[in-house]
């Protein structure tokens, strides 16, 4: 019995560790740019580009499967990306897209933190490993394509 409460013990500091790598981004400024949303053939995504017009994040609902990609530019791999909203922070387990220079993550179209992204006050917060925080404008684009999944 003291070994399960020891290792009840030492998960919720591993959780709590985990929770704290996420950095608060409430007074950061997002970059300069601008949201697009867009039909696809699958269901629907809205990419944010910067004001040269290079995209740094994606928002794509497949709707056949009810699932939305997060995808944040990016140039090496990392185990998680850190989401950031004003209501609810996350570190979701990440995959690194070599041909597309991505790190993306999975979520069902009805998971909370999508809920967070729609109706996060003015900014998303992108993390994964020690690059800066990419802080991007909170549109409505986004919540057109989370909507999008859901119906």
């Amino acid at each position: 019995m003291l070994f399960r409460g020891a290792a009840a013990f030492a998960l919720l500091g591993t959780s709590s560790l985990a929770a704290q790598t996420v950095p608060d981004l409430t007074y950061v400024m997002p970059i300069a740019g601008s949201w697009s949303y867009a039909a696809a053939s699958d269901g629907s995504e809205a990419v944010f580009a910067d004001t040269s017009g290079r995209p740094q994040t994606w928002v794509h609902c497949a709707r056949a499967t009810r699932h939305v990609t997060i995808a944040k530019a990016s140039s090496a791999a990392a185990p998680l990306l850190n989401v950031w909203t004003s209501s609810q922070t996350r570190s979701v387990a990440a995959s690194f897209m070599p041909a597309t220079a991505r790190l993306t993550i999975d979520l069902g179209a009805y998971d909370p933190l999508l809920d967070a992204i729609a109706n996060s006050r003015g900014r998303i917060g992108l993390t994964a490993g020690t690059p800066p925080p990419l802080v991007v404008p909170a549109w409505a684009e986004v919540a057109r394509v989370i909507e999008d999944c859901r119906v």
